[in-house]
C-alpha cells in the first residue's frame, strides 16, 4: 500500500524532538497562553516576514477572525463584498459568510487552478472591500494585477495560506506576508502541521492584530475586561510547541516534496492525464499534487489506484455553490470551476513518502 499520505510517517520524521517538546510542555504545567506561544508566533513571523503572528484555533478562524477585526475597525460591514476564488475549499466561503459579508465567486485558470485575474476587476463594486485569494494546493495565486487592483479600488488584500506554508511569489516575499492578513492552517496534514487543530493570523497591521488577538480570547485584552463579544479560539501550548519544532525543518521537508513533483512532471506519460503548468520551483509549496483527467474517468482512475494500492483523494468533488448549506447558489453556472471538481484527483506527495513508492505510482497511473 502506498498511502495518500502517512502523518504517523510524517511525524517520525522529527518523533525524538516532537517527544520531548511535548513532554516539555506537560511537565511545565502550562497549557495556554504561555511561553510555548510566545516562541512559535515569533518564530513563524519571523519565517513568514511579518510583524505579527497570532496563533488560533484552526485556518478556518484565522480567516474569521481577520474579517470580524475589520468590521470592528470601521473598514467593513455586514453586507460588503468579498471577492474569492469559487473552486476553494469550503472555509474560505464560510469565513466570510459567517461575518455577513457575501463572497463573490470568481471562476479559476484551468492551467493554474488559481483565480483569474482577468476576470476580477469586472466583479468590483462600490461595496467590494476586499479580494481574498487563496493559494490553493500549496500553488502561489498572486499576481501583481491583483495587487495593483487592490491599490487602485482601495481594497483589501486577504490571504488563504492555509495550503502553502513556504510558498513565495516571485519577488521573494512569503505567501502569508504579501495582503494586508493572512489566515493559515496547522492541520496535521498540512505542510506545517500540528498533532491536531491550529491556526495562525500574520499581518504587519498593529491594530489588527491587537483586534484579532483580542476577538480570539473572549473579546479581552485584560482579565474580566471585555471590549468586543468575542469567542474562544486559542492554539495551546502543546500544539505551538510541536509546530515550533516542524517549522525548523519545513524547507527541508518541502524540498522532498519538490523533488516527488518534478518526477511526477518528468513521468506521468498517459493522454487521459493532464497536469497543471509547472510553477518555478519556490512558487510551489506542493501541498498537493493535482492532476485532471479527462473523458469523465476522474473516478474510474481513482478506483483503479485504490486497487492496486495508491492512495489518493478528490480536492474537492462538490464545489461551495453547489452545496446545500449555500443552496441559494445552486443554481448558478460555474462551467470551470465544475469541470475541475469533475476531474481533479490528488496523487500521494507528503515529506515521507519515498522516491521508490513515487515510481510505483508513476507506473501504475501511466498503465491506466
Amino acid at each position: 500500500m502506498i498511502p495518500f499520505l502517512s502523518l504517523k510517517d510524517v511525524t517520525a520524521l522529527h518523533g525524538a524532538e516532537i517527544n520531548e517538546a511535548v513532554t516539555r510542555v506537560v511537565n511545565s504545567g502550562w497549557y495556554l497562553q504561555g511561553e510555548e506561544n510566545k516562541r512559535f508566533e515569533a518564530n513563524y513571523a519571523n519565517f513568514i516576514g511579518t510583524k505579527h503572528c497570532i496563533g488560533c484555533a484552526n485556518g478556518l478562524d484565522a480567516l474569521i477572525w481577520i474579517f470580524r477585526a475589520y468590521i470592528e475597525m470601521g473598514v467593513m460591514q455586514p453586507g460588503d463584498e468579498v471577492i474569492v476564488p469559487a473552486n476553494t475549499y469550503i472555509a474560505t466561503i464560510l469565513s466570510i459568510t459567517e461575518n455577513g459579508l457575501i463572497p463573490v465567486l470568481v471562476e479559476p485558470k484551468l492551467n493554474t487552478l488559481e483565480i483569474d485575474d482577468n476576470l476580477i476587476e469586472a466583479q468590483i463594486t462600490p461595496k467590494t472591500k476586499a479580494i481574498c485569494i487563496v493559494h490553493l494546493y500549496g500553488r502561489n495565486a498572486y499576481t501583481d494585477k491583483i495587487g495593483a487592483l487592490c491599490k487602485k479600488y482601495g481594497l483589501k488584500l486577504i490571504e488563504d495560506n492555509a495550503q502553502a506554508h513556504g510558498c513565495k511569489h516571485a519577488d521573494g516575499r512569503v505567501t502569508g506576508s504579501i495582503g494586508d492578513a493572512a489566515g493559515h492552517s496547522f492541520y496535521p496534514g498540512k505542510n506545517l502541521g500540528a498533532l491536531g487543530d491550529g491556526g495562525a493570523v500574520t499581518t504587519n497591521d498593529d491594530a489588527l492584530a491587537e483586534a484579532v488577538r483580542t476577538l480570539a480570547n473572549y473579546g479581552s485584552q485584560k482579565k474580566y475586561v471585555f471590549k468586543y463579544m468575542g469567542r474562544n479560539s486559542r492554539l495551546d501550548e502543546i500544539q505551538a510547541a510541536v509546530l515550533d519544532v516542524k517549522l525548523k525543518y519545513l524547507v527541508e521537508d518541502n524540498a522532498h516534496r519538490k523533488e516527488v513533483a518534478h518526477y511526477y512532471y518528468e513521468h506521468i506519460n498517459n493522454l487521459l492525464i493532464i497536469l497543471p503548468d509547472l510553477l518555478p520551483d519556490e512558487q510551489n509549496a506542493y501541498h498537493l499534487f493535482p492532476i485532471l483527467v479527462a473523458d469523465g474517468k476522474r473516478d474510474d482512475l481513482h478506483d483503479y489506484l485504490e486497487q492496486n494500492g495508491v492512495g489518493t483523494v478528490c480536492h474537492y468533488p462538490i464545489p461551495p455553490h453547489k452545496q446545500e448549506c449555500y443552496k441559494e447558489w445552486n443554481r448558478i453556472s460555474l462551467p470551470v470551476t465544475e469541470k475541475i471538481a469533475d476531474e481533479e484527483l490528488s496523487l500521494p506527495i507528503g515529506p515521507s513518502i519515498k522516491m521508490t513508492d513515487v515510481a510505483n505510482v508513476v507506473k501504475i497511473l501511466n498503465d491506466f
